[in-house]
């Protein structure tokens, strides 16, 4: 396994293009992702020079009783402010500071939570701040230290990946669902039994890779349907689950019209359901639906700004992991299977009618793609990029 030093990430050039633009950017993702060791390791590499605050720091916090008087005579360094989230109250402030003397690179901003969650932003920043997700590693960042089955079962958070055995890299991701469950939860606005929250959490883990049955999950919780929608709406703007939504057409079939759900990290999803070891997960009855979380999650990694992704489903039992569009329009379609050896259904073929897509593929666990038929080609894990060429 690989040393725990800092790794490079891929990400650092888009954020290095925003600051050199925006007044002020915010790199947001999930807590341990990695945005504080990002930011400090870009810091030579910024035009101007910098400070940073730790907003969870007593120290720090107390700097900005009056953020006007402290941050005024800074307006030729780069302030950085990590957990953000932390001080809502801030952002007008920061308004009217970057709009006194607006200039690219004033603010970088931290945050563990979506754009909707560090409450006021988007009003108060709205024209003056970019946002970038700092998403775990992906296979294509650390490809060259560790092996994508070790990245695979243990997820992509720096503290897991590269922890020097199995019992540390567990350990870490315990404690980072109980700290979530006890505190950041509670801290990003919901006000909810961690206990609860904690059985809602696991249950969805298991339905990694199946449609979001809200019934079930509000029957099994004994809660009403309403209240688990907002407990699911604050795990993704957290960044701890993924809602992929159905592609839509003007087709006559009846649709399914219902979301999948996906835990977004596969090292949290083994932990969840309580899976040691890769020699057990080969052995779940998950096996297939952690390495379709695992692959989505790494093609959302590299996704381009033109591509959106959905899945296709309809009531007939036609259906594809993944449609990849392009402005709306549906231009490859992927199905992902844990097999050396795939084979197609007939409903992927009759989603490749319905959708007209020009690009057809499917994901498996081989070192080198091949040819599967005239028109359907298999990728290995090191040929994603293929997907969008």
């Amino acid at each position: 396994m690989v040393k725990n030093n800092y790794i490079p990430r891929i990400a650092e050039a888009a954020i290095l293009k925003l600051i050199d633009y925006f007044p002020a950017v915010a790199v947001v993702g999930p807590r341990q992702v990695g945005k504080t060791s990002l930011v400090k390791a870009i810091r030579s590499k910024l035009e101007k020079p910098s400070v940073y605050l730790d907003l969870e720091s007593p120290d720090d916090l107390v700097k900005l009783n009056n953020p006007s008087l402290f941050l005024d005579p800074l307006s030729n360094q780069t302030v950085i402010l990590d957990e953000v989230q932390k001080l809502p109250s801030l952002f007008p402030v920061l308004r009217g500071i970057i709009d006194r003397d607006r200039k690219p690179g004033r603010f970088i901003l931290l945050g563990s939570a979506s754009p909707d969650l560090i409450r006021d932003t988007s009003e108060s920043l709205a024209g003056r701040i970019a946002y970038h997700e700092l998403k775990p590693f992906y296979w294509d960042e650390i490809r060259s230290l560790t092996d994508y089955r070790s990245h695979w079962f243990r997820g992509g958070f720096p503290p897991s990946l590269l922890a020097p055995n199995e019992e540390y890299a567990r350990l870490w991701r315990q404690n980072f669902i109980k700290t979530y469950l006890e505190r950041d939860l509670a801290l990003l606005g919901l006000n909810a039994d961690p206990v609860l929250t904690g059985r809602l959490w696991q249950m969805t883990a298991h339905l990694s890779g199946s449609l979001l049955n809200m019934e079930t999950l509000s029957g099994s919780l004994g809660i009403h349907g309403t209240t688990v929608r907002k407990y699911l709406d604050f795990f993704e703007s957290a960044y701890l689950v993924r809602r992929l939504q159905p592609y839509f057409t003007n087709l006559k079939k009846r649709l399914v019209k219902t979301p999948k759900i996906y835990i977004r990290d596969t090292g949290i999803l083994h932990q969840l359901i309580g899976v040691p070891s890769l020699f057990e997960l080969a052995g779940h009855p998950l096996l297939g639906a952690s390495w379709e979380t695992y692959i989505i999650e790494q093609i959302a990694a590299i996704l381009p700004d033109w591509a959106e992704l959905f899945f296709y489903r309809t009531h007939q039992g036609t259906e594809a992991d993944l449609v990849i569009t392009r402005g709306g329009k549906p231009e490859c379609l992927v199905e992902i299977k844990y097999s050396t050896t795939p084979k197609l259904s007939k409903g992927f073929h009759i989603a490749q009618a319905d959708l007209k897509t020009r690009k057809h593929f499917v994901i498996c666990p081989v070192e080198t793609g091949f040819p599967l038929s005239e028109k359907v080609k298999v990728l290995g894990i090191n040929e994603l990029s293929e997907l969008f060429e």
